[in-house]
């Protein structure tokens, strides 16, 4: 099965051109960042109050970036917030989605091409070799958000981090997304770790945004 950051990742791949949303750059970082929370939280190995965020098992995950990410967080000489970690996992996003990147190339789900624009600039395009594993995410999402079905735990993150950073466009046309923005905001609020890190991506995204308006 893949990782909660892996599916959402490859929510954000435009099936045929290979590429990566272009986006602004700080919805695509929050939501990876939460998804990196989320799949900790579902594996039961953080929580979170309203104050802060902490370990309940330091146990391994047999994966590289989440359990290092487990590891700081457990290390941490005080708690923090749920805002101070997702701002800190932000910085390393980069890194983040080249490591589930490298992994979904190794499976066969992602393949690896290297190209040039005007001969100059290189670029690197991931086209599916397998694209089960992108249309089963995507399918679902679209499924739950058009219907009354009470939503797996998995799905439930996943629409509430994609609505948090205002990227339900990318899974749907425009004009479908106030059809469904109530059932969006309806399914974020039935976990309640979802909603305090949902919450807390909605915070900081419009904190950012304010900034870079008044620049």
């Amino acid at each position: 099965m893949l990782t909660i950051s892996e599916e959402v990742l490859l929510l954000f791949l435009d099936d045929e051109k290979g590429t990566f949303i272009r986006g602004p750059d700080i919805h695509v970082e929050l939501a990876m960042s939460g998804a990196v929370l989320m799949d900790l939280a579902l594996a039961n190995r953080i929580d979170t109050d309203p104050e802060r965020l902490f370990v309940v098992d330091q146990s391994s995950m047999g994966d590289e970036v989440l359990d290092r990410l487990l590891a700081r967080i457990a290390a941490s000489e005080q708690e923090r917030s749920t805002e101070y970690w997702l701002n800190w996992i932000r910085e390393d996003v980069p890194e983040i989605m080249g490591h589930f990147i490298d992994r979904l190339v190794d499976r066969g789900i992602l393949r690896r091409m290297e190209e040039k624009i005007l001969w100059v600039f290189e670029t690197r395009r991931y086209p599916v070799i397998d694209d089960r594993e992108e249309r089963e995410v995507k399918r679902r999402i679209t499924s739950v958000l058009f219907s009354d079905e009470i939503p797996d735990p998995r799905d439930i993150v996943i629409i509430g981090i994609v609505n948090a950073c205002d990227l339900l466009e990318v899974i749907l046309h425009h004009r479908e997304v106030e059809k469904v923005r109530d059932r969006a905001e309806q399914i974020a609020k039935m976990d309640f770790i979802g909603q305090a890190v949902n919450s807390t991506i909605s915070d900081v995204r419009a904190s950012i945004l304010s900034m870079i308006s008044t620049m």
